[in-house]
């Protein structure tokens, strides 16, 4: 069987929801040392070994290429894109220096953590106490010279505070789809907004100025305990309300099962606003959230005369208990964007034929760029290089794709985004050289960097360029005939994550209808000079090392 048929099999799956929990830890739906399993069968399996593919790969860092061929590369809006069953979600607004302002709003549904609670059954004179909403940031902690931990928030773009509001929703979500006869998921899209805005219930908490913070939150039980919280959206909700909604309708059909539940309490919608033109945004993990509710009840220890245990002030002892509502079911997405009219224009006006003079990645249902590799009569003898090569039978050592930032439009270092993804558009997958990538092990900061590399910045920490190298791709076109499809280019938050979502609207013309999931979450884009940039020392390239057969 065919290596790459092998990788493809596992790329293309339809996503599912997925179980793994911290964002910034995942690395793919199939764990690393799967992976190493895979490559190690598919190269035993191959009629070939990949080293004897007509191909000589020689893994390591060329300064001079021996050929530089053009490449036609061009921008476009990626549009709706599905935005359930993410690893990661975002809420928040963010004004984006080059992009303009986006916001990202959430909608989940909230499930019981066990069927039929009975509060008052198993308890002594329960009464409720508090109700704490909790959506962690991810973070990590550490200790402190005088032994307190602290933390260090991750992915918090922006710093001013953001208008958020939370409120019940009365919109249902639906696990199939029935326009397929419930046979399929449904699917549910970032242009939603408006239609789940319309379906808004009661106002559970306004926060007027609400800023990410990297302290514990704490909330007081009277007499009885604190509750304290890492940092994240961690909020006190109605008791009223709950008391109502939920307290009450014990023994209920209601809290007979998720079923029920699901319909009668749909979810919970977090709408972000910006105040004074300005905001943040966040990603976290939304598995980590829930409605927690708090009561006390008398307890259940007696002395020896029968009598329940007291406090010193002859008080009937009375414990804290808690009972959680999950986000752990169907979770949405969506987003609204303000582009800006030069950015609009600009990919407007790139050519699928001749290309751009600039290029564009952005993140949420943004900007993807297309490229093509060759194609181009280079040398103008008739042939498209391409061809030539083929026919020349070179043994390719590395190729490297070069895209150098357009600093002129980049105003500050800290809105660069550190990684781009590079995928074949027309089968929605890796690339070779992302299966063979030996760094795919590391924290997804770091991960893939042999295939995706980070962002090379400058003395003054400004972002030059990126490098993507395409060694066994470009090999694989010249010595094994490979299709030579269009190549996809998102910025990534995620670039160990390769699960694809569907796009609403095709991009027809270019041959792709699914995105990388990292790009969807990804706050951040760049510009970059492409194939008709005016300085032709900065243009799109791709660079090829080569040796010629005897």
């Amino acid at each position: 069987m065919n290596f790459l048929r092998l990788i493809s099999i596992f790329t293309n799956q339809k996503s599912s929801e997925p179980r793994l929990s911290k964002f910034m830890n995942v690395t793919q739906r199939i764990p690393h040392f799967l992976w190493v399993l895979l490559v190690i069968i598919g190269f035993a399996s191959c009629d070939e070994s990949f080293t004897n593919l007509d191909t000589d790969l020689i893994d390591q860092n060329y300064t001079t290429p021996d050929t530089v061929f053009s490449v036609r590369a061009y921008s476009r809006f990626v549009g709706p894109v599905q935005s359930n069953n993410q690893l990661s979600y975002k809420l928040g607004y963010y004004n984006d220096p080059l992009f303009g302002p986006h916001s990202a709003d959430f909608l989940t549904q909230v499930v019981l953590s066990a069927n039929n609670p009975a509060f008052s059954v198993d308890t002594l004179n329960p009464v409720l106490e508090k109700v704490v909403l909790t959506l962690p940031y991810y973070s990590t902690s550490d200790t402190d010279d005088e032994g307190n931990r602290v933390f260090d928030l991750d992915s918090i773009f922006g710093s001013d505070p953001i208008k958020l509001s939370i409120y019940e929703s009365n919109y249902f979500l639906r696990d199939f789809d029935p326009a397929t006869g419930f046979a399929d998921p449904q699917q549910y899209f970032s242009d939603q907004r408006q239609t789940f805005q319309d379906q808004l219930g009661t106002l559970l908490v306004e926060i007027p100025e609400f800023v990410a913070s990297n302290e514990v939150d704490e909330f007081i039980i009277e007499d009885l305990d604190t509750l304290s919280f890492n940092p994240g959206i961690n909020l006190e909700l109605p008791l009223e309300y709950f008391q109502e909604k939920i307290w009450d309708q014990q023994n209920q059909e209601v809290l007979l099962n998720n079923n029920n539940f699901k319909d009668y309490f749909r979810g919970i919608y977090f709408k972000a606003e910006p105040v004074d033109g300005s905001g943040h945004q966040t990603i976290f993990d939304p598995t980590e959230g829930k409605i927690t509710l708090y009561y006390s009840a008398e307890t259940s220890t007696f002395d020896d005369s029968g009598n329940q245990s007291t406090n010193d002030d002859g008080e009937i002892i009375r414990d804290v208990f808690s009972y959680d509502l999950n986000f752990s079911a169907i979770k949405v997405n969506v987003f609204d964007h303000q582009w800006p009219t030069e950015v609009t224009q600009a990919i407007e006006s790139g050519d699928s034929i001749q290309g751009a003079e600039t290029l564009y990645v952005d993140g949420n249902d943004g900007i993807a760029t297309i490229i093509d590799l060759f194609g181009n009569d280079d040398n103008q003898n008739g042939l498209d290089d391409l061809q030539e090569l083929r026919e020349e039978g070179w043994l390719v050592n590395e190729a490297n794709l070069i895209f150098y930032v357009d600093q002129d439009k980049i105003n500050s270092p800290s809105q660069e985004p550190e990684r781009l993804m590079v995928f074949d558009t027309k089968n929605s997958a890796i690339l070779a050289d992302y299966a063979i990538d030996l760094t795919s092990n590391l924290p997804p900061i770091d991960a893939i960097t042999n295939h995706l590399g980070r962002l090379v910045r400058g003395s003054d920490d400004r972002g030059e360029y990126y490098k993507i190298k395409l060694t066994a791709h470009v090999s694989n076109l010249i010595n094994r005939d490979s299709t030579n499809v269009s190549l996809g280019l998102v910025v990534s938050q995620n670039v160990s994550y390769v699960g694809f979502f569907d796009m609403q609207t095709p991009l027809l013309e270019q041959g792709f209808d699914r995105i990388p999931g990292g790009a969807i979450v990804a706050p951040q884009g760049t510009a970059l000079h492409g194939n008709l940039a005016s300085d032709p020392e900065k243009r799109l390239r791709l660079e090829l090392y080569y040796t010629k057969p005897e």
